[in-house]
């Protein structure tokens, strides 16, 4: 099956092929909708030929369905029709979750996306869990969210923030027993060293965890725990 996989950011959409390259996108913002980005996709892809999607979103999904609105977005995400607006079955993942699958290599893998915000998937054994790891308490009172998010780091500075980040996953690999932890988005490029048991993330895998969605051994796992992610009816 040929995906069409689509990465919903707070700055831009940016959509890919499996065997094409070359990498589209549009500016996204605090008032995209659902139905503009749809709209946006099939304009910019409409020379693509798909047979399947795969939508990354910034919010917490459950059986395929975005859990509530994205925070940074605008709205209608929660009850839009998303194979209907494409006309081919569809399939939506929280799209930390989404970069996670793009680097999975087998095992045990804690996946934490350094952005805007934090975000956070574990894949074990090809199977992969969105988490909400971002929002527990870390320390002073503080999420892991606040204190390695990017406005901690205008914040504090490069050097205090990268400490914070190293505290962070020390304190989750102590929690979470993983082979690896990925240590991806945009703003892992603002640490020089990563611990060890670490490897770099590249923003790229976005897509291939996209395309991943409807290859096997990931469809396998996927599909046999309808909780983790489902299809939409095509």
């Amino acid at each position: 099956m040929r995906v069409l996989a689509i990465d919903v950011g707070g700055t831009n959409v940016k959509v890919r092929v499996p065997d094409v390259e070359e990498k589209r996108r549009f500016p996204s913002g605090k008032a995209l909708t659902a139905q503009q980005m749809a709209d946006g996709v099939k304009e910019i892809a409409k020379d693509w030929a798909y047979d399947c999607v795969s939508i990354g979103l910034p919010t917490p999904i459950d059986h395929c369905k975005p859990v509530h609105e994205p925070h940074n977005l605008g709205g209608g995400w929660v009850d839009f029709d998303y194979a209907s607006a494409f006309g081919v079955p569809v399939r939506l993942i929280n799209d930390a979750a989404m970069q996670a699958l793009g680097h999975d290599n087998g095992g045990r893998m804690l996946f934490l996306g350094l952005g805007t915000g934090l975000g956070t998937a574990i894949v074990v054994d090809h199977r992969v869990l969105p988490c909400e790891l971002a929002h527990l308490q870390f320390r002073k009172g503080k999420t892991f969210e606040e204190e390695v998010g990017e406005a901690a780091l205008e914040r504090k500075g490069k050097e205090k923030w990268a400490k914070r980040v190293v505290e962070m996953i020390e304190a989750l690999r102590s929690a979470i027993q993983v082979d690896e932890v990925v240590i991806g988005g945009g703003n892992v490029r603002n640490l020089n060293e990563l611990p060890k048991g670490c490897r770099r993330g590249e923003n790229e895998l976005a897509f291939e965890g996209g395309f991943r969605l409807w290859r096997n051994p990931w469809t396998a796992a996927l599909d046999a725990d309808e909780h983790v992610l489902a299809p939409l009816p095509g």
